[in-house]
């Protein structure tokens, strides 16, 4: 999916249409995966991790990516490393160079699911749709869906789907991270939030770069 520029002097809105992923371990980290199939950089994902002693890691496929994520989030480290994930029906699993292996077990869509997915695609892909949705998201999920990011920048969670993660395993540098335990406590990566309980969500994420710091973000020229 293209990226989509408004009026000169107006921030550019750069769209990312694909899935998030959350969950937590018993040793203490919590990892977020981001898979995108359809974005301005093209098809590409991004793996964030924050350990029990709170340091921040970001792993992307490429440079152009690792700068536009680094400059929306905060990260104490970024490293860039092919990141593959392989898509099953009730598996993922997700290869990040030598560095992540991580296989997640995705569970049958409970009533969250199936409300977000009743309702129309392009509505809920809407920014201003979130003024619905934020309110619900923080009371049933401990999750946000509208906030501020980095650089002066806002983000926007479009939620599609909602799916539990049952089961996952994961091995950071070697290090079994053990089994799956709640995002607890939440993530530092600055707005971005995932559910309490881990999962798997479908999503369509717009994030408003102001015009005037667009350039050095790391972002594709947006379509005129």
């Amino acid at each position: 999916m293209n990226a989509f520029a408004r009026d000169p002097g107006r921030p550019s809105r750069w769209r990312f249409d694909g899935w998030i992923a959350g969950i937590g371990t018993k040793s203490g980290t919590r990892v977020v995966l981001g898979h995108w199939p359809g974005s301005p950089f093209g098809p590409f994902s991004d793996v964030m991790l924050e350990q029990a002693d709170g340091h921040r890691l970001l792993l992307a496929p490429d440079r152009r990516t690792a700068d536009f994520i680094a400059r929306t989030y905060t990260f104490d480290e970024v490293r860039v490393v092919p990141v593959e994930v392989q898509v099953g029906a009730d598996h993922w699993t997700v290869t990040a160079g030598e560095l992540l292996g991580l296989r997640l077990t995705v569970g049958r869509r409970g009533l969250p699911g199936l409300a977000l997915r009743a309702v129309p695609g392009a509505l809920a892909a809407r920014p201003s749709w979130t003024v619905v949705t934020d309110p619900v998201a923080r009371v049933l999920l401990g999750a946000r869906t509208r906030g501020s990011a980095g650089g002066g920048r806002r983000e926007w969670y479009g939620a599609r789907d909602l799916r539990p993660i049952t089961a996952a395993s994961a091995l950071h540098e070697g290090r079994d991270l053990g089994g799956l335990a709640p995002v607890d406590p939440a993530v530092r990566f600055g707005f971005g939030s995932t559910p309490r309980a881990p999962a798997l969500v479908r999503v369509t994420t717009t994030v408003s770069v102001p015009r005037a710091a667009r350039h050095g973000t790391g972002a594709p020229a947006a379509d005129a």
